[in-house]
C-alpha cells in the first residue's frame, strides 16, 4: 500500500463521518433540542447559580473586615 492508497482511505472515511455528523445535526428527532438550545440566551434566570463550590458564603463581605490582605502590586 502506498502514500496515495492510503491518503485516499483516510479521505473516504472522513466524508463518511463529515455525512454522518450533518445528517445527524439536521435529522428531525434533533429539532426540539436545538430548538431548545436557541432559546436559551433569552430564558430569564431571576438567580445565577454560584459554580464556585469553594467560595464562602457571605462572599466578598468576608474581605471588607480585613481579613483578606491585598496580594495586589506593592510598590505605592
Amino acid at each position: 500500500m502506498d502514500s496515495g492508497t492510503v491518503s485516499g482511505i483516510v479521505t473516504g472515511i472522513l466524508i463518511v463521518a463529515f455525512i454522518g455528523i450533518t445528517a445527524w445535526a439536521y435529522s428531525k428527532r434533533r429539532k426540539p433540542d436545538f430548538d431548545e438550545a436557541a432559546h436559551l440566551p433569552f430564558a430569564d434566570d431571576d438567580e445565577q447559580p454560584n459554580r464556585d463550590t469553594s467560595a464562602s458564603a457571605n462572599g466578598a463581605d468576608s474581605r471588607k473586615n480585613g481579613s483578606c490582605k491585598s496580594k495586589g502590586d506593592r510598590n505605592t
